[in-house]
């Protein structure tokens, strides 16, 4: 008899884990283009998550199925499905916050990259090759961080894709304003075919450099608030991993309205995390170049 309360009881506290994870990922949710309503679609969005890569698609499914394990553990050591839930958040949350300043530093290299690969541009293109011979010929000294997406713009200019298109769609992948503007260069030069196009690059590839620089700068001033995420979820962590050894600590919660309280203290203190972290992210830069219209993509 004790055993099936048991098992009740570890399937309960599982149940209501992925009852929290589920809520959690559908508020949060993924930048991904929007996708037609549908309840398989919703699921398997869930269960991949925004990886676009097979790697990063099952570290996302790794954590889902660990929030849910350690989750379910937590309830059955405290009896309390509020720590239950508060441990499966951890799981996935920890990387998170402790990962803040990754996605800047990230999209610094890539800014430093699209200026070198400009200079290369600008180097061909001074050989009197055309604009697609040019680009086709900086595929192999591509910088790492870019090199995936100028491959996939080589492709798509050999496979007969439009260049307005294809350079539309390059910058699309970067994601970044500085690309916009060597793009609206490449695509100006296709339109009217004027020359100096050397001259252009070269000022876009200074003025990227001057532009690494700033945000170099202003990401070393950011260094005290995420200091402060990393120690505040560490002790966080210290926090629910003294309640799990030491279940006198968390005793008091113990009652239907301690529940509450644990879970109001819970839900705020996650907030503050979040909150902070949002203060040590920088605002995404505005782009001006449109997504490529899908109707105008082969020549």
């Amino acid at each position: 008899m004790l055993a099936d309360v048991e098992l009740v009881a570890v399937l309960s506290g599982a149940a209501c884990v992925a009852g929290l994870l589920l809520t959690v990922v559908a508020l949060v949710g993924t930048r991904r283009p929007p996708a037609r309503p549908g309840a398989g679609r919703g699921l398997d969005r869930l269960w991949k998550g925004s990886g676009a890569t097979p790697r990063k698609q099952r570290e996302h499914q790794a954590l889902l199925v660990g929030a849910l394990v350690a989750g379910a553990l937590a309830f059955l050591v405290t009896g309390l499905p509020v720590v239950g839930l508060l441990v499966a958040v951890a799981v996935p949350g920890t990387p998170w916050l402790f990962s803040v300043g990754k996605a800047e530093q990230r999209a610094i290299a890539r800014i430093e990259a699209v200026g070198e690969w400009t200079r290369r541009l600008k180097d061909v293109s001074a050989t009197g090759q055309g604009l697609q011979q040019t680009i086709i010929g900086t595929v192999t000294t591509a910088p790492e961080e870019i090199q995936e997406e100028v491959r996939l713009l080589a492709a798509r200019l050999q496979a007969g894709w439009l260049a307005r298109s294809a350079l539309l769609a390059f910058a699309d992948e970067i994601g970044d304003p500085v690309c916009d503007q060597v793009v609206a260069a490449l695509i100006l030069h296709v339109t009217d075919r004027g020359e100096r196009l050397g001259d252009v690059l070269g000022s876009i590839a200074h003025a990227a450099a001057a532009e690494v620089a700033t945000r170099r700068e202003i990401e070393a001033k950011r260094t005290q608030p995420r200091f402060a995420v990393r120690f505040l979820t560490g002790m966080t962590l210290a926090t629910v991993a003294y309640g799990l050894l030491n279940t006198e600590y968390i005793s008091p919660y113990g009652t239907p309205s301690g529940q509450l309280v644990m879970a109001a203290l819970g839900a705020a203190f996650v907030g503050l995390l979040a909150w902070v972290r949002s203060m040590s992210q920088p605002r995404r830069p505005a782009r001006f170049l449109p997504a490529p219209d899908p109707q105008e993509v082969l020549a």
